[in-house]
Order: structure tokens, then sequence, then C-alpha cells
């Protein structure tokens, strides 16, 4: 808009800034970069998670699932992730109103946990499932990124062994043209997929992994299957029969990274299994989180922190 009536931008900026919006009069703007609370826009189902802008700064955010990341959406953003400090802000809301939260979506975080256990008394915590399967994605390649290390190890030192005959170093190529190095990188993204979602070539790419390395097969197996746990259960009671079967499957694979990921389920599994009660997730935060950043880098280079939360608010708030 600027440039179309030749006007300075940053000259416009602090124009709107101090004149044309209602800036200076907003009843936060002393602690708005610490906190701000909209308990207006409290609902009784709310998600709770943290998100850093682009100077690193992390904020703890609750947002009502009822506004679906548009206007009324933010209840509470505060600087920080201390559990106290959160807790103080959101005790400003009479506990009558407070008592009306009964369920909220979060991630396994100890400081998440007590936010809502001391904010939210009547509130059931539900751990997002997505967070569980990617502790077992991440598990899965980190397998995958183990072989490739020690792949390249191998190639190095046959380059090395070339050189040192006077030879010229042919890399051995597979089925598919891969070498074993780019086997193991070019098999990342297929690894996230379901097997029918393959293409073609990845899945030619995949039957020559798992000839090649039996385990990442057994561990992408695990991560199917606790998939279709979370896509194909409808109840607690069936979810806790199955989850406890695929426990017994992760200690039989004996994969040192999975037995990780099934101990902590034992400690959150009630929370875990309340998703099965209404299948909610904290989808809806992860997209409102990606609308901040997307919003910030709209302000980049604007140094005030509290006007990009002030204009934020009167968007979301």
């Amino acid at each position: 808009m600027a440039n179309f009536y030749g006007v300075n931008p940053r000259s416009l900026q602090r124009q709107y800034k101090d004149y044309l919006s209602d800036f200076k009069a907003w009843d936060q703007q002393k602690h708005a970069t610490d906190w701000l609370l909209f308990a207006k826009n409290l609902g009784t189902h709310l998600s709770l998670d943290e998100t850093a802008f682009s100077n690193g700064d992390l904020y703890t955010i609750i947002t009502n699932k009822l506004a679906k990341g548009k206007k009324g959406a933010i209840v509470a953003m505060i600087k920080g992730t201390k559990a106290e400090v959160v807790i103080k802000i959101l005790h400003k809301i009479p506990l009558k109103h407070r008592k009306k939260v009964m369920e909220v979506t979060l991630d396994m975080a100890g400081n998440m946990g007590l936010i809502v256990k001391k904010s939210f008394p009547n509130a059931a915590l539900v751990i997002d499932r997505f967070h569980v399967q990617k502790l077992a994605l991440d598990a899965l390649q980190e397998i995958r990124i183990k072989h490739r290390w020690e792949a390249i190890d191998a190639e190095n030192d046959a380059i090395e062994n070339s050189k040192n005959k006077s030879l010229k170093y042919t890399p051995k190529l597979l089925p598919n043209g891969d070498t074993l190095k780019q086997l193991l990188a070019r098999s990342r993204y297929l690894l996230y997929k379901s097997s029918n979602k393959w293409t073609k070539n990845q899945s030619i790419r995949a039957e020559i992994l798992f000839e090649k390395y039996p385990d990442i097969e057994k561990a992408y197996k695990l991560c199917q299957n606790l998939s279709w746990i979370f896509n194909n259960t409808t109840d607690k009671t069936s979810a806790l029969i199955r989850l406890a079967k695929w426990d017994e499957k992760v200690r039989q694979a004996q994969f040192k990274s999975f037995n990780t990921i099934a101990r902590t389920m034992s400690i959150h599994y009630k929370n875990i299994l309340n998703y099965f009660d209404n299948r909610s997730t904290n989808a809806s935060a992860e997209s409102f989180n990606a609308k901040i950043k997307a919003f910030r880098a709209q302000f980049r280079g604007v140094r005030n922190v509290d006007f990009f939360l002030f204009r934020l608010s009167t968007i979301f708030a």
C-alpha cells in the first residue's frame, strides 16, 4: 500500500500504529509482551501448545477449539513455558468459568499437564495422538539414519582403498539405480507414508530397502500398526488391549528407541486413551501456530513485539 501511494513504508506503519489504530488505547498494552488474556474466549474444549516466534521466544498458547483458528480463538498467550507463570495468568479467570472446561488436548510435556490440572480442575487431559505417532516415526528414522552413516563410512573406506591402489572407485548400483547411500537417503519420505500411498518408484525402493535392512521393515510395521490402532479403534477398552499388544511387539523387536516410547506411553496411557472418547487432537493448535508464524512473517522488520501482538489479537481474539 505504501508503494502504491508513494509513501515511506516505515512512516506509514508508524502513522498507523500511533494514530489510525487503537493501539495506544489497548487495555493489554502494558503487559502484552509477557501475556495476553481473553477470558471471554474460554470454551469447554481447549488446545494447549507452544510456539516460537522468529526471535526465538517461546509462548504458551491456549486456544478455543470451537473458533477453528478464527476470531475468538485465542484464550491466552503467555511468554515462556514455565508452568507456574502460565498458571498464575490463567488464574486471573474466575474459577467458576475455568471449571466449565471439559477437555484439553496437549502433548506429553510435564509442564503442560500441570498447567491443565491446576487451571482447569474438571478437564480431561487428552494426549495428542500425532505426538505419540511422531515419537514412533522419529525412532524409525533414527534406525534409518544409523544405517546411512554406516553406508557413508563404508563408501569412504572403499574410495580410500581404491586411491591407495591407484584404482578408480565405481560405486555398486542397486537394481533401481541407487547406491546404498542414496537408497537410505531417498527412503526418508516413503517411511512416513502408508504403503498404499507409495508411488511405483517408492514401492520398488522400499522393497530393496526392506530386503537389505529387515530391522527397518520391522520398525516401519510397528509405526504403521500404531497408526492403524488410532485410526480404527472406537472405544477405550479395545484401544487398551491393542496398545498392550503393540507394546509386546515392541519388546520382542528389542529396539532401544521403541522401548523408550513404550515406557513413555505406559506412563501417560490414561491421557492417551482419553483420545478415544471424542477423537480430539491438537491439529487445530498446530494449524493456528502456523497462522501465527505466517502472520509474524508479514511483520518482519517490525521491532515492536507488542504492536504485532496487538494486530494478532484484533484478528484472532
